[in-house]
């Protein structure tokens, strides 16, 4: 767990409870490595995320609740602008716009990205914007990858806070149908 990350979401509350655990040693002496600037991606992190195919956005509504809506593509549809910022296509779909609006008001997010087969999951905290196509045409065009150029409304971009590789100990793998056939294809 990264330093940063710690600092930025660890609460006064679940470190009473990891002193009640006997846990917050390890915990604080982790914490105090924390550095004063945001927590940039490395060629590990940004491989990773370039080779995802979905991911869950969590944002926060005008009043406190929080939203998780996960999001879906082809691989490589969330991209790494650069170490400290990330961002995806809005393609059109059931134009709730629940995280957009959220991210207008409270720009924190968090995101959950999974990679089931090799059970591996790396956590995200960052402030989001969302900018719509009309407003950035040119930005919105540029993220989208070519085949959904014509579906993008808007784009998410998010500026990294810290992040977290976590542990995968109830990870339980899973594969998608192409990952299946692939195997499949291998072993014959």
């Amino acid at each position: 767990m990264t330093a940063n990350y710690l600092k930025t979401l660890l609460s006064p509350t679940a470190r009473a409870l990891q002193t009640f655990d006997g846990s917050r040693e390890l915990y604080a002496n982790m914490e105090a490595n924390a550095t004063n600037g945001d927590d940039r991606l490395t060629s590990r992190e940004a491989t990773f995320i370039m080779q995802r195919n979905s991911f869950y956005m969590a944002s926060v509504t005008d009043d406190g609740w929080p939203y998780v809506q996960h999001r879906g593509g082809e691989t490589g549809f969330l991209q790494v602008i650069s170490q400290s910022r990330i961002g995806f296509a809005d393609l059109r779909g059931n134009r709730q716009f629940m995280s957009a609006g959220n991210v207008r008001v409270n720009d924190r997010v968090s995101l959950f990205l999974m990679d089931y087969p090799n059970r591996r999951r790396l956590k995200i905290a960052g402030r989001g914007a969302y900018v719509t196509a009309q407003d950035a045409p040119d930005f919105v065009s540029q993220i989208a990858l070519p085949a959904h150029r014509d579906k993008a409304i808007g784009a998410f971009l998010i500026n990294i806070v810290a992040f977290d590789w976590n542990c995968p100990q109830y990870i339980t793998p899973r594969w998608t149908a192409d990952e299946l056939k692939a195997q499949k294809e291998i072993s014959e």
